[in-house]
């Protein structure tokens, strides 16, 4: 009877064991049929959450559908066939890692972010364009702003006061500024990360911090179009309440990149690449590809590029001489 017992359960445990290994390789089947692309397995397009995420969402969104369409014309004459997502994460290092897991096929990277997964994390990115500000520049600055009447003038006056940073991946927000300040010997009572470029902005206008690190643009006719314009809805004389008192190294323009190797086969890969090259080049003429990317990324264009054009922060972060890990371990 016992014996008749153990052999029941033991025949139960092998089919168990069966069963369980038989949906693993139906899963493991399904997976790699699934590829990019496809409807199980969109092209994924990331985007950094520099500003408002329901503003970047609504833009990845519009831009994603064009995408979409123009890919599958080009690849198979049709309006549908080629599948595109889109992604807006809580932080740029979620952005990084997305490549590191697969998950990411594109990004809208900012600057450190693409040499943080190239470089560091030697992740296969390929840049593909680099953005466009202003009349075609291609590069711009960090700025270090501080409250009016807060008595900061200058660099060394931002001993002993509260600062805020935007994301510990930011080139002009953190990377960079963060740098100006050690190398001043200088030291905020207080740090703290706001994210969002324009939410650094808000802290220093509403008396939250003294002062912060955001992205500068060089003014235009139609006024200011550094971190402060984004705010300027909401607090009209954001001009007159938080001043400029530094600026970083020139960064180069934010690359956008792809993931290197999409397919298996060089021909497939190169095929979709290239459809896709062509399809965000041509949204990004069209009228609602201009002004959205305006409006969320303060983007006027874009222009190909190639790794090289990212060398020039590589020798400033050399000699600034930055601990990528402790930087990480802010997140």
């Amino acid at each position: 009877m016992n014996h008749r017992r153990q052999t029941n359960k033991s025949n139960t445990l092998f089919c168990f064991r069966v069963m369980t290994f038989a949906i693993f390789a139906i899963a493991a089947t399904s997976c790699s049929q699934s590829e990019v692309g496809t409807k199980d397995r969109p092209f994924t397009m990331y985007f950094v959450p520099s500003v408002d995420a329901e503003q970047i969402t609504t833009t990845a969104d519009t831009m994603t559908k064009f995408i979409q369409k123009h890919v599958s014309q080009t690849l198979y004459g049709k309006d549908q066939g080629f599948y595109v997502s889109s992604a807006v994460p809580a932080s740029y290092i979620a952005v990084v890692e997305a490549f590191g897991t697969k998950k990411a096929d594109f990004a809208a990277f900012n600057t450190f972010s693409y040499i943080l997964a190239k470089d560091i994390k030697k992740y296969d990115v390929d840049v593909i364009f680099s953005v466009l500000r202003g009349e075609g520049e291609r590069f711009y600055k960090g700025q270090i702003i501080a409250r009016e009447g807060s008595g900061i003038k200058s660099i060394k006056d931002l001993q002993g006061k509260k600062f805020a940073y935007t994301d510990p991946a930011s080139t002009s927000g953190f990377i960079l500024p963060s740098s100006i300040l050690k190398k001043a010997g200088v030291k905020p009572s207080q740090i703290v990360f706001a994210n969002k470029h324009d939410n650094v902005v808000s802290m220093i206008y509403q008396g939250q911090v003294d002062a912060g690190a955001t992205f500068y643009s060089p003014p235009d006719e139609a006024g200011i179009r550094d971190a402060r314009a984004r705010v300027k809805t909401q607090f009209p004389d954001v001009e007159d309440k938080v001043k400029i008192i530094g600026f970083t190294e020139e960064i180069p323009n934010d690359p956008w990149v792809i993931r290197g190797n999409l397919y298996k086969d060089p021909a497939r890969n190169e095929e979709v690449k290239s459809a896709i090259k062509e399809a965000i080049s041509a949204y990004t003429k069209t009228d609602d590809g201009i002004s959205t990317l305006k409006n969320i990324y303060s983007v006027t264009g874009i222009s190909e590029a190639n790794d090289k054009i990212y060398d020039s922060l590589r020798s400033i972060m050399k000699t600034a001489n930055l601990d990528v890990e402790s930087i990480m371990r802010k997140k």
